[in-house]
């Protein structure tokens, strides 16, 4: 059997998870272990078909999420704290199941917590990636107000990745969203500024303008099915593009 790697048209990418679709639906478990090792071996399996260099943003709203605790009457700085660490439970569980899967993983986390996670490091992020190691990276920025998508769209720069590929719950990008409006219609490709324009909910405004003045495209795709995260990371064009 031949061990030469398939080509790719991007080879340092971030994958954005939603923290959400680590949930079973039904599930009084916040997190999964199954659909946890899916994504896992998913990813495994584009590591070992190409010569990838891949870094993990995931969100924390299976278990918290502080814009809605702020809004029932706890402060916001100290609700959004709540959920950077709800992150760096999920990067733990990502982290081990990759580190299962065959491929070796770090977590680096934007607040220190040097008993589970490396503080993160620029550089030694880029050196990890070069070197063909997944580094998730967790607890958003550091910092309240600001999402993890916007978290993402951070890193990515900061990291120099190619894309930034969003794996939610969804097929793409929407007119509206597609749960409560089933006349909603999907977009195979839209520019960040009409994304801005319309409001639409499938990332921040922070993070499309970051996005936007660095050059960096961003996928929206549907995680749960299977193997799409694989071909995601493969350059298989799935669920729609947003870019100039």
């Amino acid at each position: 059997m031949s061990n030469e790697k398939v080509t790719t048209p991007y080879k340092r990418i971030l994958l954005k998870l939603s923290g959400e679709a680590l949930r079973a639906q039904g599930s009084r478990d916040n997190i999964s272990p199954e659909i946890v090792a899916r994504i896992a071996r998913e990813i495994a399996e584009a590591q070992r078909k190409a010569e990838l260099q891949v870094a993990i943003v995931v969100g924390g709203g299976n278990i918290w999420r502080g814009a809605k605790a702020s809004v029932r009457g706890m402060d916001r700085p100290t609700a959004d704290y709540v959920g950077m660490l709800a992150t760096v439970m999920n990067a733990l569980s990502i982290c081990s199941a990759v580190q299962e899967a065959g491929v070796p993983c770090h977590v680096m986390s934007a607040i220190e917590m040097k008993n589970v996670a490396e503080p993160y490091v620029r550089n030694t992020a880029r050196d990890l990636l070069r070197s063909g190691q997944v580094v998730v990276f967790a607890a958003g920025t550091g910092n309240p107000f600001f999402s993890t998508d916007t978290a993402a769209a951070l890193r990515a720069c900061e990291v120099n990745a190619e894309i930034v590929m969003k794996a939610t719950s969804v097929d793409g990008v929407y007119s509206a969203d597609p749960k409560e409006d089933p006349t909603a219609t999907r977009f195979d490709s839209i520019s960040y500024e009409e994304c801005i324009a319309r409001e639409l909910k499938v990332m921040d405004q922070t993070a499309f303008t970051l996005c936007k003045d660095n050059c960096k495209p961003i996928m929206v795709f549907d995680m749960h099915r299977e193997g799409n995260i694989t071909r995601a990371l493969l350059g298989e064009r799935i669920g729609s593009i947003i870019s100039l």
